[in-house]
């Protein structure tokens, strides 16, 4: 079986995130994001050149679980694809691609923090009756 791949991008959250519901109820992610980019010189350093900022969203639960983990300022790593869009501004309407992420994770080489995963308790052992004596033996007053 072959490995299944998909676009991805990196990148920081260049905005506040927002969270909106269209009229079923739905949840939509929006985030503007920012994309550092960089040349390689031949001495083998690198020049830092213009940042160029897009559009990210996100639908239904996994939009209303970015909300709830981004910041503006976290760096990131999303899986999905490009999708392109019309929208109005200012009486004109204007073509714009949008990054559409099905998965969002902070990028773990810029980020610091400590993952707190559920905690698994082990199964029960199921009840057995005893043949031991009690530890205690009931005293007659």
């Amino acid at each position: 079986m072959m490995i299944q791949t998909q676009q991805s991008l990196s990148g920081f959250v260049a905005s506040e995130p927002q969270l909106a519901f269209n009229a079923k109820g739905e949840a939509r992610f929006w985030v503007r994001i920012g994309q550092e980019h960089f040349e390689r010189n031949e001495d083998g350093t690198f020049t830092q050149m213009e940042t160029t900022y897009h559009d990210l969203v996100m639908f239904r639960r996994n939009a209303e679980r970015a909300y709830a983990m981004f910041n503006k300022g976290d760096a990131f790593i999303a899986e999905g694809y490009t999708h392109k869009t019309s929208r109005q501004r200012d009486g004109e309407t204007i073509e714009v691609e949008e990054f559409v992420a099905k998965r969002l994770g902070h990028d773990s080489a810029r980020t610091n923090y400590t993952l707190q995963r559920r905690r698994t308790v082990p199964p029960l052992a199921p009840a057995t009756p005893s043949n031991s004596k009690p530890a205690v033996r009931p005293v007659s007053i």
